[in-house]
């Protein structure tokens, strides 16, 4: 079985994808078992067209060439290339429906389909064609193109020619059989792929929201029993429990957190309490916000792997019952519904972190700080003002991007796809909302560490706060005076997407 930690080694450590020779025996035998059992039948992509071309037979000798034609004639995308991560990922999935020993394709596609990953051969595959009904068949016939030796790839840091790239490591272009093409072209790889590395860029990003959430709340001074264990403890949710525990463990040593024992139950006499009793929700309520987010990010990622190691193409070849079955598996509501879910989520997660910034900056709420953080003269000087402006528009862009995209069916395919999932939209959009996100959490960080410095807190921080600050102030230092900050938006940005929060110490707080 591919799980979640395969991928991530794959595609962020180096790691190689192993296919084990019992699943190597079970792909050819799938495939021996399809070529036996097509003889003198009518089975659809094999001796009949595509889609409402199905109605009409293939002559005998044209079908290799049928196979050919779907992969060359769906290479029709459009935009941007797709990043290499995510081809990546695509074809991993790809990989790990083969291993169901249900598609009935020939060992050398996958073969080749391993080689990609393994040598860092990556197909050119243009981010806008799928409708998500039968898969991801234009951005899937991208792949397939360059596993014949056509298109383009990226190699070593350039978009080169397929044969290029093939020459250079000594790989030559499959030669395809059976119902090859419709195997690659015919399932849910590439928004599966998008969805497996948005997961992960969103959980490597709710780490640091949550990490942010506990240093504004030291910051500020909060009391302390929010994050307790006897609070959110009674509420049964296992999110909201989960971030309680991950704030109690981010703030251990933290000497700023209040202790109400101390203060306001310790015979108080006071008639108005200048130090807030309540904090605002988006420093109070952050258990409750980001505890539903991270049970999205958890079945999204059941759902996400359970995709990995399906059998999502048609027709399903099963040499077990000895039929071959026709279907919908390549049918993408599953991602697409979770895709949806986890953008609506994420954003929810993205405007708490907006939320926070405005009161760190807005200093008649807090009523601690200069206003936006100024470190320099008032008036003549900016601080974090206009850092603010980005981080809202950028906010308010995730929530209109966040509405779902799985109800915006519109049939095509001569009415054949009457009703189709856009899962590969669904996940393109969420990704750029995760996007979005990491620029609103860079600039949040860095007016974090700005308060800091305002109220010189450096030295009375809990150690992962002050590891964080640290972290932050390595690229982005302390200023006074106004000067351009997109560079080191940018620098926190970059420094955040590559480091999980297990820079700060031994180990992440592991969502």
């Amino acid at each position: 079985m591919i799980d979640i930690k395969i991928i991530e080694n794959v595609l962020f450590r180096g790691g190689k994808l192993d296919v084990a020779d019992e699943e190597w025996k079970g792909i050819d035998e799938c495939y021996k078992f399809l070529e036996n059992f097509r003889r003198d039948k009518v089975i659809y992509g094999i001796n009949t067209g595509f889609g409402p071309m199905a109605q009409y037979r293939v002559s005998e000798d044209n079908l290799r060439k049928l196979q050919y034609n779907i992969i060359r004639s769906h290479s029709t995308g459009a935009g941007a290339p797709l990043s290499e991560s995510v081809v990546r990922a695509a074809m991993i999935s790809r990989i790990g429906t083969f291993l169901q020993f249900r598609s009935g394709i020939h060992r050398d596609v996958v073969a080749q389909l391993v080689s990609y990953v393994n040598k860092g051969i990556t197909p050119f595959v243009p981010q806008h064609g799928s409708v998500g009904a039968s898969g991801d068949l234009v951005q899937l016939a991208h792949i397939a193109l360059t596993l014949i030796g056509e298109g383009k790839v990226f190699y070593k840091g350039s978009l080169v020619d397929t044969q290029e790239a093939l020459k250079a490591e000594n790989l030559k272009a499959v030669e395809l059989h059976g119902r090859d093409g419709l195997s690659v072209v015919n399932g849910t790889a590439v928004m599966t792929g998008l969805g497996l590395v948005t997961l992960i860029e969103s959980k490597r990003l709710l780490e640091w929201m949550v990490a942010a959430s506990a240093m504004v709340n030291e910051v500020v001074e909060s009391y302390d029993d929010m994050f307790t264990e006897q609070l959110n403890g009674v509420r049964r949710q296992d999110g909201q429990q989960e971030v309680a525990r991950m704030l109690r463990e981010f703030t251990q040593g933290a000497t700023l957190l209040r202790k109400r024992e101390s203060t306001l139950y310790a015979g108080n006499d006071e008639t108005y309490f200048k130090h807030k009793v309540q904090p605002f929700y988006s420093l109070r309520c952050v258990p409750q916000i980001l505890g539903p987010v991270i049970e999205v990010l958890k079945n999204a990622e059941r759902i996400l792997i359970n995709e990995v190691n399906s059998a999502d193409d048609n027709p399903i070849v099963d040499p077990v019952s000895k039929s071959v079955y026709h279907g919908g598996n390549f049918h993408g509501d599953y991602i697409s519904m979770e895709m949806d879910k986890l953008k609506i989520a994420m954003t929810k997660a993205i405007m708490l972190s907006e939320r926070q910034l405005n009161y760190l900056l807005h200093d008649k709420i807090n009523e601690t700080l200069p206003p936006f953080c100024n470190l320099g003269q008032l008036g003549l000087d900016y601080g974090m003002q206009a850092c603010q402006f980005t981080a809202t528009s950028t906010t308010a862009e995730c929530q209109t991007l966040a509405n779902p995209m799985s109800i915006h069916s519109i049939p095509n395919n001569n009415d054949n796809q009457d009703i189709v999932s856009m899962g590969t939209n669904s996940a393109l959009i969420a990704r750029r909302i995760i996007s979005n996100g990491y620029q609103v959490v860079s600039i949040l960080l860095m007016t974090i560490a700005q308060a800091v410095d305002c109220l010189k807190l450096s030295g009375k921080l809990s150690p992962r706060s002050r590891a964080c600050y640290d972290t932050i102030r390595a690229v982005f230092p302390a200023f006074s005076e106004d000067h351009p900050h997109y560079e080191e938006v940018a620098s926190v940005e970059a420094m955040i997407r590559k480091n999980g929060l297990d820079i700060l110490t031994e180990k992440s707080l592991s969502i």
